[in-house]
């Protein structure tokens, strides 16, 4: 009778315990804050602006995840901030492109539904392996010990970014939020031309994803990846930005 009282015992202590403690551990969902410096790409001969717009944007983004695939999302906020002016009462229109980047672990393909000026493209490439290296540094990021990892990118030799991630092996490999995903483990945080743009992990929470969490983007123009960004750089030279902004 004891050693059945005991089993019980055993029996009810799992349970509870696969109840606090059992969420899923291949399935959930990131938090990032993405802070982005809007005075960076300012031309110079554009100065004025500066005083115009704060200097830095914070947003969230996040990145759902299970075995098969995953999708950064941004957070819904308001859909444009206004931002006055000291300076002549002028009021900017201020949005940041909505992007949503799906990733398909069995056939490691990356889809992409970027909105650019105000107009949806959808890009659809296959996951490249960066010229990642190695450093030696670590940090803890959410409680994950993270490693470095770093490249450059120069695609356009006129403009060649630096990147430097974080990346954790405790989750799982290729996991990451946008195009980030082709490190050994799991990317937490990202530095783009040493502050230009970050990405920061802020809540790692694991748990059972509904049906559409997850869904391939669809809709938008059809454009390969080399040809949208020829389109952004050619917004640059026009104007040094790739966010939108609209004068009242």
């Amino acid at each position: 009778m004891k050693k059945i009282i005991l089993l019980i015992g055993v029996l009810v202590s799992v349970t509870a315990a696969n109840v606090v403690f059992g969420q899923p551990k291949d399935q959930g969902v990131i938090t990032y804050e993405v802070k982005t410096n809007l005075h960076r790409n300012i031309p110079p001969d554009a100065e004025r602006m500066k005083a115009m717009i704060p200097e830095y944007r914070s947003s969230q983004i996040q990145l759902f995840f299970h075995a098969t695939a995953s999708i950064t999302k941004p957070v819904i906020e308001d859909e444009e901030e206004d931002i006055n002016s000291n300076t002549g009462g002028v009021t900017m229109k201020f949005k940041m492109p909505d992007t949503e980047t799906h990733f398909d672990v069995n056939t490691q393909i990356i889809t992409t539904k970027q909105e650019f000026f105000a107009k949806e493209y959808l890009i659809t490439d296959t996951l490249k392996i960066q010229a990642w290296k190695f450093g030696t540094d670590t940090k803890v990021i959410e409680g994950y010990a993270c490693r470095q990892a770093y490249y450059t990118d120069e695609s356009n030799p006129k403009r060649p970014i630096a990147i430097t991630a974080w990346y954790t092996e405790q989750i799982r490999i290729n996991l990451g939020p946008e195009k980030y995903l082709s490190l050994p483990g799991t990317v937490l945080a990202v530095d783009i031309n040493n502050g230009e743009r970050t990405i920061v992990a802020t809540n790692i929470r694991f748990k059972e994803l509904k049906k559409n969490d997850i869904k391939l983007p669809v809709g938008g123009e059809k454009i390969s990846s080399a040809d949208f960004k020829k389109l952004i750089n050619d917004q640059r030279k026009t104007n040094g930005r790739g966010m939108m902004f609209r004068m009242n």
